[in-house]
């Protein structure tokens, strides 16, 4: 991940850091509070009416696309050719003119190191999300904790049509930096909303990976606790074993599944 400054140049100050994903080559934008509808750049006024600082990661592209040559203009394969470039890429173009644009006053200029107030608003990004069986969210966070999310909670665009197809709520997925929910290629929910109208319950992330660490063996694991061969657990599962997931190299069950057969 790179991190740039995002600076306005008349006033000598910093009002947000751009976030980089390189092999994503997604950005992410993060205002500093102090701006309001006045002084924030002028895509991003709507969201800071509604005090929300972290810019969607579709919206922040906008911002940079603003600011860079179009990849559809007409001679765009002299202008590659011009900068030694082998493909068109919105990184490069906004460092070759350090992210300004005659529209305002705005440059960028890169870090090494995250601002506190980003790595802040981080402690609410996902780390993990699981859509259960009762169609509810189980959504763990970067501060270690666990929030269950029931979609009829959420209020956000989209959600009515997330509702009614089950294939694309169970296509959902962490989106980069951990600052959404997406589902397909058209409804993105930010971890924030996740983390403000979920009921957090006593599970912590920590608690979980160490979960999915000590009770959930493989076929191997599974043969050396019932000191058998893969033969016999064949055998096993279908009469007494329910694997948790299966995979032509192997399948993974419940610890306490495979104690059971000892009784």
């Amino acid at each position: 991940m790179r991190i740039y400054e995002i600076v306005d140049e008349e006033i000598n100050e910093v009002v947000g850091t751009l976030l980089y994903y390189e092999k994503r080559r997604a950005f992410i934008i993060e205002l500093k509070e102090n701006l309001d509808e006045w002084t924030a750049p002028l895509l991003f006024t709507a969201f800071v009416k509604k005090h929300v600082y972290s810019m969607p990661e579709k919206v922040s592209l906008m911002w940079v696309r603003e600011r860079i040559v179009p990849s559809g203009r007409q001679n765009i394969g002299s202008i590659l050719n011009t900068h030694k470039l082998k493909e068109y890429d919105e990184m490069k173009f906004l460092e070759l003119s350090n992210g300004k644009c005659s529209q305002d006053n705005l440059y960028i200029r890169k870090i090494e190191k995250l601002p506190e107030y980003v790595k802040e608003r981080m402690k609410k990004n996902l780390i993990e999300l699981l859509v259960t069986r009762s169609n509810n969210l189980l959504c763990f966070f970067a501060d270690d904790t666990t929030r269950k999310v029931e979609l009829s909670d959420i209020k956000y665009e989209g959600i009515e049509k997330l509702q009614a197809n089950q294939q694309l709520l169970l296509s959902g997925k962490v989106g980069v930096g951990g600052y959404s929910a997406n589902f397909g290629e058209s409804i993105d929910i930010p971890a924030s909303e996740l983390y403000d109208v979920g009921l957090q319950i006593p599970l912590s992330v920590t608690d979980f990976l160490d979960f999915v660490n000590k009770n959930i063996y493989d076929t191997t694991e599974s043969c050396s606790e019932l000191e058998c061969s893969r033969q016999n657990i064949a055998y096993l599962q279908g009469k007494y074993l329910k694997p948790i997931k299966e995979n032509v190299k192997g399948n993974l069950f419940l610890k306490g599944d495979i104690l059971r057969v000892e009784w």
